[in-house]
C-alpha cells in the first residue's frame, strides 16, 4: 500500500452498503480513527469525484479517492514477521491455479482460508499472493468467498480488468454456480427453483457480521436445482446459481427456505450436522462463465468439488 500516491478504489458488489468510515477503517488497518475522520471531513476523500460524509453509504461501482496515507501494510514483507512469511508460503504453495494471463488470476481456494486479512485474521489469501508475486504492481480481488467456502476465486492484475468485471457483476453478465449439500428431503421437483428473499446485513454485539431475510432488505436472487439425494435421503446435493451477489446469500436463502447447508456454523443446525458428521461448510464454487474483460472471449472455468459433494442416489 503506497504512502506516496493517491489511490482510487472501485467498490465491489460484496462491499456495498457499508458506511464510508467503516470501510476506510477496514481498508487502512493501523490508521488512527481520528485521522480517517479528519481526511473525510476535509474533503480529501472523494466518492465519484464528490465530497463525502462520514455516514455516506458506498455502492458497488463507486470510485473512492484516497489521499496518500502512511499505513503499515500487511502485504509488505518488510513489516511481516518470519512466521507470517512462512504461513504465506504455505498458503500459496499448492494452491491450484485454474487460469492465468496478464489480466486475470483465477484459483481454486480451499475451505478454511480467508480471502483477506481482518477480523482477527492477520493474513489472507490476497496478502499471501501479493507476497508470492512481488513483480505484480496490481492484484485485487474481483469478488469474495466466505472463509469456509471453497472453489473458484477470481483476482484482477489490472485495474481496467477489475472495473470491467465489477460492471459485469452489477449487470448480471457473469454466471457463478455453486454445488452444496443441504439438510432436508427435497420435494420441489427437478426444475430450477428461484429464491428471491431480500437480505439485510447487521452486526452482532461482538462485531461479527450476519445477514437475515427482511422485507426492507436488498433485493437478492438465487436459483437452486436438485441434483441427488445424500445421507440416506436426510440431505441432498444441489446447485445454486447467483443472480445477485449479496453477503452470505446462498447460505441465508437456503436456510430461510428450510434447507440449511451442512457445516454452516452461522446459519446451520448443529444437531443435524452432528448426526451426519459434517466436517466443513458444504458449499463450493465450482463453475464460472465470464467474458474476458480485455480479449472479450468467453471463458468457462471449472473447479472439481472436494470429497463429500458426490452426486449419487442414496436409497
Amino acid at each position: 500500500m503506497s504512502e506516496n500516491s493517491v489511490q482510487f478504489i472501485t467498490i465491489s458488489p460484496e462491499e456495498e452498503g457499508q458506511r464510508l468510515d467503516n470501510f476506510l477503517m477496514k481498508w487502512g488497518k493501523g490508521v488512527p480513527k481520528s485521522h480517517i475522520y479528519r481526511i473525510i471531513r476535509s474533503g480529501e476523500i472523494r466518492i465519484n469525484k464528490k465530497r463525502a460524509d462520514v455516514t455516506s453509504r458506498i455502492v458497488a461501482g463507486d470510485i473512492i479517492r484516497i489521499p496518500p496515507i502512511r499505513v503499515a501494510s500487511p502485504e509488505s514483507p518488510a513489516v511481516l514477521s518470519a512466521v507470517s512469511i512462512q504461513n504465506a508460503n504455505k498458503m500459496v504453495q499448492n494452491l491450484p491455479i485454474l487460469y492465468e494471463d496478464d489480466a486475470l488470476l483465477i484459483v481454486n481456494k480451499p475451505s478454511g482460508i480467508a480471502v483477506h486479512g481482518g477480523s482477527g485474521i492477520s493474513l489472507g489469501l490476497i496478502e499471501a499472493l501479493r507476497m508470492d508475486k512481488p513483480q505484480l504492481k496490481f492484484l485485487e480481488l474481483v469478488h469474495r468467498l466466505d472463509r469456509d467456502t471453497s472453489g473458484i476465486l477470481m483476482l484482477a492484475k489490472k485495474r481496467s480488468a477489475l472495473t470491467i468485471l465489477h460492471e459485469d457483476i452489477r449487470n448480471g453478465n457473469m454466471d457463478k454456480r455453486y454445488i452444496f449439500v443441504a439438510h432436508g428431503s427435497f420435494n420441489e421437483g427437478l426444475g430450477h427453483i428461484p429464491l428471491k428473499y431480500p437480505l439485510h446485513k447487521y452486526i452482532l454485539a461482538n462485531g461479527e457480521r450476519r445477514v437475515r431475510v427482511e422485507d426492507f432488505g436488498q433485493a437478492s436472487h438465487t436459483v437452486i436445482k436438485f441434483l441427488s439425494q445424500a445421507h440416506g435421503g436426510k440431505c441432498f446435493v444441489g446447485e445454486a446459481q447467483l443472480r445477485t451477489g449479496r453477503t452470505h446469500q446462498i447460505r441465508v436463502h437456503l436456510q430461510h427456505h428450510g434447507y440449511p447447508i451442512l457445516g454452516d456454523d452461522k446459519y446451520g443446525v448443529l444437531e443435524l450436522d452432528r448426526a451426519v458428521k459434517a466436517k466443513r461448510l458444504m458449499l463450493h464454487a465450482y463453475k464460472l462463465v465470464i467474458t474476458h474483460p480485455l480479449t472479450k472471449e468467453k471463458l468457462t472455468i471449472s473447479a472439481p468439488a472436494p470429497e463429500g459433494f458426490e452426486i449419487r442416489n442414496d436409497k
